[in-house]
């Protein structure tokens, strides 16, 4: 971490933009070594052919401090995460993870106003989103917690494809209640078909687009058999 620190400081220098991208580049060798380290095999799964040339806004369930890592395993193109204002707080990571997030505080509306402008802007130089929208980690007995609105008024607003990604193992890689639960194993990324939204152009659909969404998940994870969290 100490060096990965190191490295974003110089790299940040280089410019919001190409500074950001290349935060991502190190984050991802970073993830390798650890995985190495840890004994966890990453694992993608394409449902469908991957066009990493094209933008989309990610989604995928959030069960696990694992699903962080994975998502920017999993990355092959220019992305920002959005995350948890909470995370900054720690020393040393949360430099690192404010270089590579937009973060949101999802207690204040007028900060989650302000991460939804940045969202915006990150679409609009070519960049691609990830989202949880569950928003923090489901700790029900059900495959997914409720959805918030954010990706899905993007989405909608900026007319960008949705592409649903399903973090399956990592709740038995790491689960939520300890990091002492962490076990070496396969990490699998499933990555499902997009879902164009030209056909969703106003606020009301937003609520359709969001249950399309979240069903098309649920059936997906229970068809993988993903362990409920």
């Amino acid at each position: 971490m100490m060096i990965v620190f190191v490295l974003v400081l110089f790299i940040l220098l280089r410019g919001k933009i190409k500074g950001g991208n290349l935060v991502y580049v190190v984050c991802r060798i970073w993830g390798k070594c650890w995985y190495f380290l840890t004994g966890i095999r990453h694992k993608e799964i394409y449902e469908v052919p991957h066009d990493c040339s094209r933008q989309y806004i990610f989604v995928a369930n959030h069960s696990s401090y694992l699903d962080i890592p994975s998502a920017v395993r999993c990355m092959h193109q220019p992305v920002r995460v959005l995350g948890k204002y909470e995370m900054v707080k720690y020393p040393v990571f949360g430099l690192i993870y404010r270089a590579a997030v937009i973060v949101v505080d999802r207690r204040d509306a007028e900060h989650r106003a302000k991460s939804v402008r940045a969202l915006k802007a990150a679409i609009s130089k070519g960049i691609s989103i990830f989202i949880f929208p569950e928003g923090t980690f489901n700790e029900t007995d059900k495959p997914l917690k409720d959805f918030y609105d954010g990706a899905f008024r993007t989405a909608i607003d900026t007319q960008t494809s949705i592409k649903p990604i399903l973090f399956i193992d990592n709740t038995k890689r790491l689960h939520w209640k300890s990091i002492f639960t962490l076990t070496p194993g396969i990490s699998r990324c499933i990555f499902l078909d997009e879902i164009t939204v030209d056909s969703y152009t106003t606020k009301q659909d937003v609520q359709l687009l969001k249950q399309k969404v979240y069903k098309i998940m649920e059936e997906a994870l229970t068809q993988y058999k993903a362990p409920n969290p």
